[in-house]
């Protein structure tokens, strides 16, 4: 996979860039990231990326040249066997993120994320330029490269040969859209608080079993809007009565 993100502050990425998840798909040659500075693609020798907004208000709004500027020269560089570049955008009117999102997106071959601030982008940049405007959650950041940072990871770490346990993916939080079970690791008893005992009895069927009700549990009782979209089979009725009835 190849991510261009295009940026103001490229240096704000350094740390996210060169650890974790990120760092490990580039070592492992599954992802290509670069890092573009929008005001390299202004055309005023200032690289002026923002300006006054027509019709009054505060604050300043991001115009369109250098997106457009940008993406096109991305597209072009990235040439016709990279396929089609996806462009994506962050902003609070965008599509929820959710994982299967996230999965979504970890099968394209090329993402262009845009990172807009101030009091937005000039229009014309969402109608024409973007193909998802994508929604990190209801809250307001002072720019788009946190959600971008937040957006990549989340992506990177689907790519196959990336994680080490790929297994793992599986019974992560969202994936199966349940929350995940909880874990326990040494010692057993810490202060008096002890590994639920089903966990040391070796039955991998009932460690089975009492995982999934954890995670129907929890799901139920912290995400209910989770909850309430899941189909439940016979065997998790089952198991949520099981539940009930010994606590």
């Amino acid at each position: 996979m190849k991510i261009d993100i295009v940026t103001i502050f490229p240096e704000m990425f350094e740390s996210a860039t060169q650890s974790g998840v990120l760092s490990i798909a580039q070592k492992k040659s599954l992802l290509e990231l670069n890092l573009v500075n929008l005001r390299d693609f202004t055309s005023d020798k200032h690289g002026q990326v923002d300006d006054l907004p027509y019709g009054g208000g505060p604050g300043m709004v991001m115009k369109a040249e250098p997106f457009f500027n940008a993406v096109e020269y991305l597209k072009k560089k990235g040439g016709a066997k990279e396929g089609r570049a996806k462009v994506i955008a962050f902003s609070p009117q965008g599509e929820r993120f959710d994982q299967n999102m996230a999965y979504d997106m970890a099968k394209e071959k090329h993402l262009v994320l845009l990172c807009c601030r101030y009091e937005g982008v000039d229009e014309r940049v969402k109608e024409t330029l973007i193909d998802r405007d994508i929604s990190m959650g209801d809250y307001v950041v002072s720019g788009a490269e946190y959600p971008a940072m937040l957006f990549a990871d989340a992506v990177v770490r689907l790519l196959p040969g990336v994680l080490g346990d790929e297994e793992s993916l599986l019974e992560e939080s969202f994936s199966p859209g349940l929350l995940e079970y909880p874990q326990y690791t040494r010692p057993y008893d810490f202060r008096g608080l002890k590994v639920p005992d089903v966990l040391l009895s070796g039955d991998h069927e009932k460690i089975r079993l009492w995982r999934r009700a954890m995670m129907l549990k929890v799901t139920e009782q912290k995400r209910p809007d989770l909850f309430s979209r899941l189909t439940l089979s016979d065997e998790d009725k089952r198991l949520l009565e099981k539940f009930e009835k010994d606590n």
